[in-house]
């Protein structure tokens, strides 16, 4: 084998701890990047809030970010193959649909 060459045969052994496995909800995601590295906030913003939090930020080298890029796009594709198109517009927004407006009172 070619030691330039990384070995087609390893297998990776990932573990997915219970606590991570639950996952957690985002409705947002802001990213950011330096010559170095992306880094992507994933945000749950909430109606009637004025403060959102991030709930988990990922830190990505810009190759990494790439092969994300790729593996999201991949997955669309397959996504509205199975299930239809995904609606979204084109034009910036600011939050996700159904967060402007008054709040409401009890």
């Amino acid at each position: 084998m070619n030691p330039q060459q990384p070995n087609q045969d390893t297998t990776i052994d990932v573990e997915l701890p219970e606590d991570i496995a639950e996952g957690i909800y985002a409705n947002l995601a802001m990213i950011a990047h330096s010559n170095s590295e992306f880094v992507v906030d994933f945000i749950r913003l909430m109606p009637g809030l004025s403060k959102a939090k991030v709930k988990s930020r990922i830190i990505l080298t810009p190759e990494h970010a790439k092969r994300l890029l790729a593996a999201l796009k991949d997955n669309i594709r397959k996504y509205e193959e199975a299930y239809g198109n995904i609606n979204s517009e084109d034009s910036a927004f600011p939050f996700p649909g159904g967060f402007s407006g008054p709040v409401g009172q009890a």
